[in-house]
């Protein structure tokens, strides 16, 4: 009897996570809940990369959908020789670049501020902000919605590269693997993209150290 309890306590101590690796094995056998947990695991990773490229919440929500959508069609192609979460969010990426080719939404998106700013990113956190002065700190929601258009006039490339890197949920490797492009080139676009909204905005009056 003892022994039976110590094995019931040696099986009840908490068990470690499973990987996404673990749960994209189970969902190839067939487990729906497994997939659905590898949804829950990564929703919030793809719909910002969703918004990073279409700038709208409700956009980058239906993009969201179709891309675990696809990705469940697609999952027996699934090797592993990357993660889970790059693999699902460069089909992610895809998707959004796909809804982007449409010149009258993407005119009509970038015509006006990105909606959802509780999920979008904080472009003033992001930007060196060294001794800002309590009225700077005051003005900061102003500056925050001059950077976002100043971000949006960027050339798509530096533009895209800065909007994944800002969102702090990707390591440079998984935007290298989103783009398509290799990881040097990921920095250089981050830091291009960083110089030239600086040069905005010291051109707009607000010169930043």
């Amino acid at each position: 009897m003892r022994a039976a309890e110590s094995r019931d306590c040696v099986t009840g101590a908490e068990p470690a996570e499973v990987s996404d690796l673990d749960l994209v094995r189970r969902a190839q056998a067939g487990d729906a809940d497994a997939f659905g947990q590898l949804v829950e695991r990564n929703r919030r990773a793809v719909f910002r990369a969703a918004l990073a490229a279409l700038g709208s919440a409700a956009e980058a929500d239906d993009v969201a959908q179709d891309a675990f959508v696809m990705a469940y069609r697609k999952l027996a192609t699934f090797r592993g020789e990357a993660a889970f979460r790059t693999w699902l969010l460069a089909i992610a990426w895809r998707k959004a670049l796909d809804r982007r080719k449409s010149l009258t939404r993407w005119l009509r998106v970038t015509a006006t501020p990105p909606d959802s700013d509780a999920d979008a990113p904080n472009w003033i956190e992001h930007m060196p902000a060294d001794q800002r002065t309590q009225e700077e700190d005051l003005a900061a929601a102003q500056l925050q919605q001059k950077v976002k258009r100043l971000i949006r006039t960027l050339p798509r490339k530096l533009r895209d590269a800065l909007l994944l890197a800002g969102s702090g949920e990707y390591t440079y490797e998984q935007i290298s693997h989103i783009l398509g492009v290799p990881v040097g080139t990921v920095k250089w676009r981050v830091s291009e993209a960083r110089r030239v909204l600086k040069q905005k905005l010291a051109a707009v009056g607000h010169a930043h150290d």
